[in-house]
């Protein structure tokens, strides 16, 4: 059986599920003050998330996640369970992240880019491997990161890359594959999400 607690001010719409049964049996939900869940959004057992929450319409964050303040998962975007994400953190429409990844504080990703976890889907099993984005990491549009891809703090990813080898701090990666150049003046400082 699921325990819920929801902190004061927070407003789950009619038609959202919140402690909803991922088959494991229990697990603690916990959803912190002045969230705000929105029709259509299921937010699995066992999940604990801080203070200022959203979700667009139809958001789903599955088991095991852990989220710090002020997170927004947007509509149609899915956080795969087992995933910790920091606070000031912006998942947008139809963004993807995969179980074993961690995101930093401060992070951006960007209309449904995608953080994935398995480098030979269904072919090998070679276990799963989410990505790491440090704290400020920006990732832009239809961009994708690939397992066990570590982005350096500040970076930024330009929308439609796909990021096969790890970026390192303050770094601006471009294509497909990626490239590494140098952060543009303009790009630097970090995200101020809060």
């Amino acid at each position: 059986m699921s325990q819920i607690q929801i902190g004061d001010g927070s407003y789950v719409s009619d038609g959202a599920a919140v402690g909803q049964n991922g088959g494991d049996g229990a697990g603690r939900t916990v959803i912190g003050e002045n969230a705000t869940i929105r029709s259509g959004s299921v937010i699995y057992a066992g999940v604990e998330i801080g203070d200022d929450f959203t979700t667009g319409h139809g958001a789903i964050v599955r088991e095991e996640t852990t989220a710090g303040d002020d997170v927004v998962v947007g509509t149609n975007a899915v956080v795969d369970g087992q995933v910790t994400l920091g606070s000031h953190v912006s998942l947008q429409t139809g963004a993807y992240v995969p179980p074993g990844s961690t995101i930093g504080d401060e992070v951006f990703l960007g209309p449904h880019a995608v953080v994935t976890n398995d480098e030979y889907p269904i072919r090998t099993d070679n276990g799963l491997q989410g990505a790491q984005l440090a704290d400020h990491v920006s990732v832009g549009a239809n961009a994708t990161i690939l397992p066990d891809v570590t982005v350096g703090r500040g970076s930024f990813v330009a929308a439609g890359s796909v990021v096969t080898e790890d970026v390192p701090s303050e770094t601006l990666a471009v294509g497909s594959p990626a490239r590494h150049r140098p952060l543009p003046d303009q790009l630097r400082g970090g995200n101020q999400i809060a």
